[in-house]
């Protein structure tokens, strides 16, 4: 491994480490109200964002461990409450970075901060999340962890209890992802598909078909 690729790991990890912060602190927001963090879901939003700017196992990791470290340092949320939100969350960060460099890959144009891509990556990772979070919660109740789980109770629970936080993920994420785009934190971290030398080809096929049109007009003017 030479020396670019140990300073992009280390510099991605140092990304890593702030987003996983962030998913420890956010709730706090809220100042410890359960009601009001299950409405918000403030710890999604840097899950979201490690998937989109890492990628997806770094976003994966990042959201099946925030939850369960959060618990161990602050004791919430509860296991109840920390295990099934573990793995919305690791499908959260792996779904949103797995499509996402999907798009990259299969799109010719370049144009890797199109909003349809993030939306796209998005929902498709808000609604299989919601969906393996209520699966691991249900399992959770069969084995006598908590209380009865109905169909009624997910669809409140997971979609109509939290569509503050919904709007706010669906507003607020692709105005970063844009935002981290423009900065170069997106080609920075996903080097395997070689944003640079792509966009140096565009820029040397750009200067060459300059260079033949001055021709053009030379000889035109002759």
């Amino acid at each position: 491994m030479n020396k670019q690729n140990v300073a992009l790991q280390v510099n991605k990890m140092c990304i890593a480490a702030m987003l996983l912060a962030l998913c420890w602190l956010m709730p706090f927001l809220t100042l410890n109200d359960q009601a009001l963090g299950n409405m918000l879901s403030l710890m999604h939003i840097p899950v979201f964002i490690s998937g989109f700017v890492l990628g997806p196992i770094y976003g994966a990791f990042i959201g099946f461990i925030a939850p369960l470290t959060r618990m161990l340092m602050f004791g919430a949320p509860p296991l109840i409450a920390a295990l099934p939100m573990a793995f919305e969350l690791l499908t959260y960060g792996l779904i949103s970075g797995l499509i996402y460099l999907l798009f990259i890959k299969k799109n010719k144009s370049n144009k890797l901060d199109s909003v349809i891509f993030i939306y796209v990556a998005l929902i498709i990772a808000m609604i299989l999340g919601r969906g393996v979070g209520g699966l691991v919660k249900y399992l959770c109740v069969l084995g006598g962890m908590g209380d009865n789980f109905t169909f009624s109770m997910f669809i409140t629970s997971y979609f109509v209890t939290p569509w503050p936080g919904l709007i706010i993920q669906i507003v607020l994420i692709p105005a970063l992802i844009r935002l981290l785009y423009e900065l170069n934190l997106i080609q920075k971290f996903m080097p395997k598909y070689d944003f640079r030398n792509r966009k140096f080809k565009e820029e040397c096929s750009n200067l060459e078909n300059n260079k033949n049109n001055d021709n053009n007009e030379e000889n035109s003017n002759w």
